[in-house]
């Protein structure tokens, strides 16, 4: 009987969690507030998507100071799949798949050589705020519409 509960659990659980990766790609997702691996449970909803975290304690520390890790925060909606690049987030141009990088996890196209040599070129703190601040994000990315 046990067996037969456990089969059903698996079962009914399947269906949710295919969902979740089809939609929402976690495996790779690093907690904006601590950088540890995320889990599926530990989310808040932000900019109409979700931002993924390790712990109980960290969606706290979020809303608490949401600007501080908003960066973070946009970098994760791009990895996961939750957000699709518009245009150039340096420029606003369109951008050209052909000058591309990745930063924070996420695949990141730009407008010409010199704003992907401007990204490049620099730090990876610095890269995360060219590319992942709340105006580049606004520039160049937008958040899928939930079905």
């Amino acid at each position: 009987m046990r067996t037969l509960s456990l089969l059903v659990a698996i079962a009914f659980a399947a269906p949710a969690m295919a969902f979740i990766a089809d939609e929402v790609c976690i495996d790779d997702a690093k907690c904006p507030v601590s950088g540890a691996p995320v889990k599926a449970e530990q989310k808040v909803e932000y900019k109409g998507a979700s931002v993924y975290f390790c712990c109980g304690k960290c969606p706290n520390a979020f809303k608490a100071d949401t600007a501080k890790f908003a960066e973070k925060a946009n970098a994760q909606l791009v990895a996961t799949g939750q957000a699709e690049q518009t245009a150039c987030p340096l420029s606003g141009r369109p951008a050209d798949d052909t000058k591309a990088t990745e930063v924070a996890g996420a695949s990141v196209a730009f407008c010409c050589g010199n704003c992907l040599a401007k990204v490049e070129g620099a730090e990876d703190a610095e890269k995360l705020t060219l590319v992942f601040s709340s105006a580049a994000f606004d520039k160049g990315f937008k958040v899928k519409e939930k079905e």
